[in-house]
């Protein structure tokens, strides 16, 4: 056996399903300020010990979850000048998005859109639906 087959052999098939899986999600582009979001793993207990129905969650008006990618970010009108009719730099200019991949965010699930790809759940958040996030670095 081949040193690249044990180690896929070793290695546990949830692991390898979400490595197959990003490399899909690295297919999608987001379109604007918008955010795919994947939602955090919940708890189905309350802190004095209920267990919670299935579902519960997801009626929750306020969500969390990891940014997984972003948008370019909110588009700026060019510089066309005096001579609009003359070609120029056709490249388009963005102002950058606030949040980065792998920031925590909090955000409003009433602005969100709900996305299964690959049999798994995103949501597709624009910045102004995102009320919090948090960053391990600054």
């Amino acid at each position: 056996m081949s040193p690249i087959a044990k180690l896929f052999v070793s290695l546990p098939l949830d692991f390898i399903t979400r490595k197959m899986a990003k490399n899909n999600i690295d297919k999608l582009i987001v379109i604007g300020d918008r955010v795919l979001i994947e939602p955090a793993v919940a708890t189905h207990k309350t802190k004095g010990g209920l267990l919670l129905p299935a579902g519960y969650q997801e009626k929750e008006e306020i969500q969390t979850g990891y940014i997984i990618k972003c948008g370019p970010g909110y588009p700026l009108p060019g510089d066309g000048g005096d001579e609009t009719w003359k070609p120029g730099d056709s490249e388009p200019r963005y102002l950058p998005l606030q949040v980065r991949p792998g920031d925590m965010a909090i955000f409003m699930l009433k602005n969100a859109v709900e996305l299964k790809y690959d049999g798994n759940k995103y949501f597709i958040v624009p910045q102004n639906g995102i009320l919090m996030v948090e960053r391990d670095e600054f």
